[in-house]
């Protein structure tokens, strides 16, 4: 206020002196909004229509409704604007779904409840079926120069591979789907599934499909992987005689590769702790002794 009282009686630089004051600071005149020239409240499409962004932003969100786009970035958000006749870049819809915090950070995979962290490091299982591991690995395709993703599943007591999937994400509805299709055959009720801390792994869908179950789920505690000891060994020996050996032309080349040693490795790979036995063949061998067992007792019963 004493500033504009005097400033047509003496030069600014002695009032911004007396004050303290920047003398840039006397120009400023502050203004709403972000720096630099207003963005466009519309957007254009191929066929001449002009669409306010409102509406824009609205196709958004059914775009990300979608049960497999939900996860999509701004990046993939805009190549299906631009397939669907938007005239607009990535920078564009970048800045409208953070407007209205619509970005993959906003939307990460939430969880509630407490986890069961495991409690013995060593795992000890006494028949198949009893206790399962879970892990993802790399797998790098040299022909197309990118990575995809191997999620397994295997048995501990017979160190059979379970299942495995292949693809260029691994995303919940996956592991659901491979859980799944595992458990069909089996009783599942009391058994134990082994995971790290993996996104795809503490999502409320995993867990809750695993309790429906009645399968207990265990994480194992950040950055221990010898706490998931046995599928690391198999992942170990994987990278070993298969992904260090072969040059991957394709992705279907590697998921050929892959299933034929999964289906070598249950049937012919002996373990020693296995009694030099193939995962299929120890697993044969535990159900003949149990049927015989089983065969002795009713005998017994009937005497």
């Amino acid at each position: 206020m004493v500033m504009i009282k005097y400033k047509d009686l003496v030069p600014v630089r002695w009032l911004c002196q007396w004050s303290g004051t920047a003398k840039s600071s006397w120009y400023y005149i502050s203004t709403d909004g972000m720096r630099g020239r207003k963005s466009s409240e519309y957007t254009l499409k191929a066929n001449g229509e002009t669409v306010n962004n409102k509406q824009v932003v609205e196709h958004i969100k059914d775009l990300l409704r979608d049960e497999f786009l939900c996860v999509y970035g701004y990046e993939k958000i805009s190549w299906e604007l631009q397939a669907e006749g938007f005239i607009i870049n990535k920078k564009k819809v970048y800045r409208l779904m953070k407007e209205q915090h619509l970005l993959c950070p906003g939307r990460r995979i939430h969880t509630s409840g407490k986890r069961q962290f495991v409690q013995q490091r060593k795992i000890e299982a006494s028949y198949p079926m009893q206790y399962l591991a879970m892990d993802i690995k790399y797998v790098y395709i040299q022909g197309e120069r990118r990575h995809v993703y191997l999620l397994t599943v295997l048995d501990i007591f017979t160190k059979k591979a379970l299942g495995h999937l292949l693809k260029s994400s691994i995303r919940q509805h996956d592991v659901v789907l491979l859980l799944d299709g595992i458990m069909q055959e089996y009783k599942t009720e009391g058994m134990i599934i082994r995971n790290d801390n993996g996104s795809q792994f503490i999502a409320h869908s995993v867990r809750n499909f695993l309790k429906s179950r009645g399968v207990n789920q265990e994480f194992t505690h950040i950055a221990t992987p010898e706490e998931n000891s046995y599928i690391e060994a198999l992942h170990s020996t994987l990278e070993r005689e298969v992904i260090r050996r072969y040059w991957f032309d394709s992705f279907y080349h590697a998921k050929m590769k892959l299933a034929d040693y999964y289906k070598f490795y249950n049937s012919r790979r002996r373990h020693r702790s296995l009694k030099r036995k193939s995962p299929n063949q120890f697993w044969e061998l535990y159900t003949k002794n149990l049927n015989s067992n089983l065969m002795f007792n009713q005998q017994t019963l009937l005497n």
